[in-house]
């Protein structure tokens, strides 16, 4: 079982959170003048990198918030957990994170 680490309640089990896939996609600033080909993009199309990947998470058997992670795809080691709003934490000598 693997621990994550919420920002608010500190380490929980695995199976209380949710993963909410891949952060800071910006929401289109004007929705309405996307076409169908747009949208599909933006819903439907996101990184998938071999290494650190910033990602949404939420603890949804705990506090309920939202979070964001850096995770290793190749190893799903978490690199780093923050709050939402705050910037993503340097990781040093590891590859360069993809958000």
């Amino acid at each position: 079982m693997q621990l994550i680490p919420c920002p608010w309640c500190g380490p929980r089990e695995e199976t209380e959170f949710h993963y909410g896939g891949q952060a800071h996609v910006a929401y289109p600033e004007d929705p309405s003048a996307l076409t169908d080909q747009e949208w599909a993009q933006y819903v439907f199309f996101r990184d998938n990198p071999s290494g650190p990947f910033a990602e949404r998470w939420s603890h949804s058997a705990g506090c309920r918030r939202w979070f964001n992670a850096v995770r290793d795809t190749r190893t799903h080691d978490l690199l780093s957990v923050h709050r939402i709003g705050e910037p993503v934490p340097d990781l040093g000598e590891k590859d360069e994170v993809v958000s």
